[in-house]
Formats: C-alpha cells, sequence, structure tokens
C-alpha cells in the first residue's frame, strides 16, 4: 500500500485513546494494516500536511505510523482497540 494514498481521519475516541497513550507513555502492542505487529512506546501524535502519525520509540529508534495504518492497538490500562475510521 502506498503512502501516497488519501488519508482517512480516524474516529475521535480511537485517537483519544492514543493521546491518553502518549500522555502516559505506555508500551502498546500495534497492529499495522500491512500485517506488521510491533510493541512501542507511545510519545506523541502530530499532524503533517493533513496526515496524522503517532510517534513511537521502537526498539530505540523513533518510528512514524500513520494513524490510518493501524489496525489495531492494546494495553492493559486501555484494552484492546480496533481503530475505525471516522
Amino acid at each position: 500500500m502506498s503512502m501516497n494514498d488519501t488519508y482517512q481521519p480516524i474516529n475521535c475516541d480511537d485517537y483519544d485513546n492514543l493521546e491518553l497513550a502518549c500522555q502516559h507513555h505506555l508500551v502498546l502492542t500495534l497492529l499495522l494494516k500491512d500485517g506488521e505487529e510491533l510493541q512501542a512506546k507511545a510519545n506523541d501524535l502530530i499532524t503533517r500536511k493533513n496526515v496524522e502519525y503517532l510517534i513511537v520509540d521502537h526498539k530505540g529508534a523513533e518510528r512514524e505510523l500513520r494513524l490510518d495504518k493501524i489496525t489495531s492497538f492494546s494495553h492493559p490500562e486501555i484494552g484492546t482497540v480496533v481503530v475505525s475510521e471516522s
């Protein structure tokens, strides 16, 4: 899937859960739409050119994940959130 395809904003409740994860620097289990699964610490949410990204620390490196490329994320404090588009 190309990273140049049109961004689809995610559901506001799902975004709020990601904001909470960033505020507490939670280590999330993330499942991406390309099938990749990773555990990474949520650091920040940014918007660049009308595309929203989750900034995570994955294995000591900063990584940007487009929010519309995340299938689900989970943590014991928030449960499992299946991301839906708004």
